[in-house]
């Protein structure tokens, strides 16, 4: 493969060594839930494009949408101009949340930074400067960029860079009475230097595949908001019926004050994300006061193919049945990774919604020899952390993730076997 051979020398992979890693695998086309490599094999990917594929690869009702739109317009600037396709999706995104200001981004990092600027400034526009702090949760991942890693948990993926990010309050997911005594005590007694807890509800995501209940959620949701503060939430992962729900707020009954969302946005079709807040939030912008405006502005920000493809995505939404779905592939999971409960070096087996999560013994976890035996068996996993975990599309069958689950379970065993 010329193309291969001659561009592989000149890329940088993302979290990779470079010098030890295996070769990347050329794709050559996808369908549906199955990615078709350059030498003729095909594996059906079990993680969705990093959790993006909602809808699979290639609906035509997305691909039909995105063709109309460039044939008349592709982009333009979102600064002084507007058009159909984002106002379209604002309206549709502000109904569906019960939020009623979107914020176009272009990926779901910079989603994050967008909340934590807007709540950053929102206090400073009503003239408490001292609230410059967020909290935030251990295991929680919210992005790579600067200000989404200091509201990450600071000892796993941005160790390198914990003296240039910004200090913020890090503690526990609160489990029980005492837990949630102690959160309660310490937002009591710092509340007014924060100016927001920042949250990914019920799945904590690349730190670990954490899961908490809604229960939980909702009683950090109140006491947050006992004190004041703004409850950000990050759904960048969760939105769009990854765990059972459209968005998991909605399964604890809670409206946070900023919403990210990004990821299956687009159906996995465009790089696209989206801060949403509410009117009270908003308000604290309008001014005669130049200076009190948002400041922020991607350059491809509500870029109108992307928009078009979201739009088209909500369609399916409301046309297929894939909560539905999620629910049947929540089912199986839970019956078919049940089998590995009793294998040995198994820490935990959970799942939620469209996530089947198979925690390991950490000294079992060779990421390289487990993901090179995923290929062998014609599935794309990577594992993470300690745990390998299934997020298929939603319109995955069930002999299709059937295959994905028989490989975690072969490929846990012969992991036992070998050590």
């Amino acid at each position: 493969m010329d193309w291969y051979n001659k561009g592989l020398p000149h890329i940088w992979l993302p979290y990779t060594q470079m010098k030890t890693a295996t070769p990347p695998l050329p794709v050559a086309s996808a369908e549906g839930c199955r990615l078709t490599l350059a030498d003729g094999r095909v594996l059906i990917d079990g993680i969705s494009s990093w959790w993006t594929m909602c809808h699979g690869y290639r609906h035509p009702h997305i691909e039909q949408a995105m063709i109309r739109q460039l044939e008349i317009l592709p982009h333009v600037m979102f600064g002084g101009l507007v058009h159909k396709p984002a106002l379209t999706l604002a309206a549709r995104l502000s109904k569906l949340t019960g939020m009623s200001r979107v914020f176009f981004a272009d990926s779901g990092s910079v989603a994050v930074e967008v909340a934590l600027k807007m709540a950053l400034q929102y206090w400073l526009n009503k003239r408490q400067t001292n609230r410059n702090r967020f909290l935030c949760f251990r295991h929680g991942y919210h992005g790579d960029t600067t200000g989404a890693m200091s509201v990450s948990d600071p000892e796993t993926t941005h160790k390198a860079f914990r003296a240039y990010a910004s200090k913020q309050y890090v503690v526990d997911i609160p489990s029980d009475e005492y837990g949630f005594a102690e959160f309660e005590k310490l937002l009591e007694g710092v509340h007014k230097n924060i100016a927001g807890v920042i949250i990914e509800p019920l799945v904590q995501g690349a730190g670990g595949m954490k899961f908490h209940s809604s229960d939980v959620l909702a009683e950090i949701f109140r006491i947050t908001k006992k004190y004041g503060t703004l409850f950000i939430a990050d759904e960048i992962a969760t939105g769009f019926g990854r765990t059972g729900s459209m968005f998991a707020c909605n399964e604890a009954a809670i409206t946070p004050d900023i919403l990210c969302i990004g990821k299956a946005l687009t159906g996995g079709m465009m790089t696209m994300a989206a801060t949403l807040t509410t009117d009270e939030i908003f308000g604290a912008f309008l001014s005669d006061d130049p200076d009190a405006a948002f400041m922020h502005g991607p350059t491809y920000m509500a870029n109108p193919l992307a928009c078009a493809s979201a739009n088209a995505s909500l369609d399916l939404f409301e046309q297929e049945p894939r909560l539905k779905q999620v629910e049947a592939i929540e089912a199986q999971l839970q019956n078919e990774l049940a089998t590995c409960k009793n294998m040995k070096g198994v820490v935990d087996v959970r799942v939620k919604g469209a996530i089947g999560v198979v925690q390991l013994e950490k000294e079992r976890m060779d990421k390289a020899w487990l993901k090179a035996h995923f290929l062998e068996e014609g599935v794309w996993l990577r594992p993470l952390e300690d745990v390998i975990y299934i997020m298929p599309p939603f319109v995955i069958t069930s002999e299709e993730l059937g295959k994905l689950t028989s490989a975690v379970v072969k490929v846990i065993k012969a992991s036992t076997d070998k050590a």
